[in-house]
């Protein structure tokens, strides 16, 4: 009977010792601002020499932030481990997503830009032919008046020296005109009217009337 009731104790011790062991797993701690090793050994149970050991720490009041210590502590510390570890990588996800948002905000913004730009030079290209246009019938006009003057000079010339008040038989003035054209009007300022109407109706221009008086040495 005595040795029955130690072989059940002896049993008993076992068990205990192996529920202790299971009890007693390993854990590994990432150390964070402020934490200590004492600190760290009353969380998980277990005591200051036993991390130092572990951990084969020279010195147990000289710890890094980041450092990965061992410590015998039970499943509840490797939960909280993992749960701070989960709750650290999200702000660097949450970066990174602000930080694609900005780029494709700056892209579309240098998108939008270039787009801009080539529309304001596409839109000035007709502006600036209008402008040659303009400049090109200016000089045309200029060379065309030109001309007229000095074809108009020229038949003055001829006609009178340039005088107003030349006279030849009943052509008078500058122009050599019949006296009845003038209307008894022999004014400068009536002289060239009448003179840029006469032209006007017979020849079209004084160009074309220098033409004639080349051929028939009148006009």
């Amino acid at each position: 009977m005595k040795i029955k009731n130690a072989l059940l104790s002896t049993a008993a011790a076992t068990a205990s010792l192996f529920a202790i062991g299971a009890t007693a797993q390993a854990a590994t701690v990432t150390v964070k601002a402020g934490d200590t090793v004492s600190q760290i050994a009353l969380d998980h149970n277990t005591t200051v020499d036993a991390i130092q050991q572990a951990n084969h720490l020279k010195d147990v009041n000289l710890i890094l932030v980041g450092q990965q210590l061992e410590v015998n502590g039970d499943d509840s510390a490797t939960t909280t481990t993992t749960t701070t570890t989960t709750q650290t990588s999200q702000p660097a996800t949450t970066t990174q997503s602000s930080s694609q948002t900005t780029n494709q905000a700056s892209q579309s913004q240098t998108s939008q830009s270039s787009q801009t730009q080539s529309s304001q030079t596409q839109t000035s290209t007709p502006a600036a032919k209008t402008t040659t246009q303009q400049s090109t019938s200016s000089t045309s006009n200029y060379s065309n008046n030109s001309s007229e003057s000095a074809a108009k000079a020229w038949i003055a010339n001829k006609e009178s020296g340039g005088s107003y008040s030349a006279r030849n038989g009943q052509y008078i003035g500058k122009y050599q005109l019949s006296a009845s054209y003038l209307n008894g009007d022999y004014s400068a300022a009536n002289q060239e009217r009448v003179a840029n109407n006469y032209v006007a109706s017979r020849y079209g221009s004084w160009a074309n009337a220098k033409s004639h008086w080349l051929a028939n040495n009148w006009y």
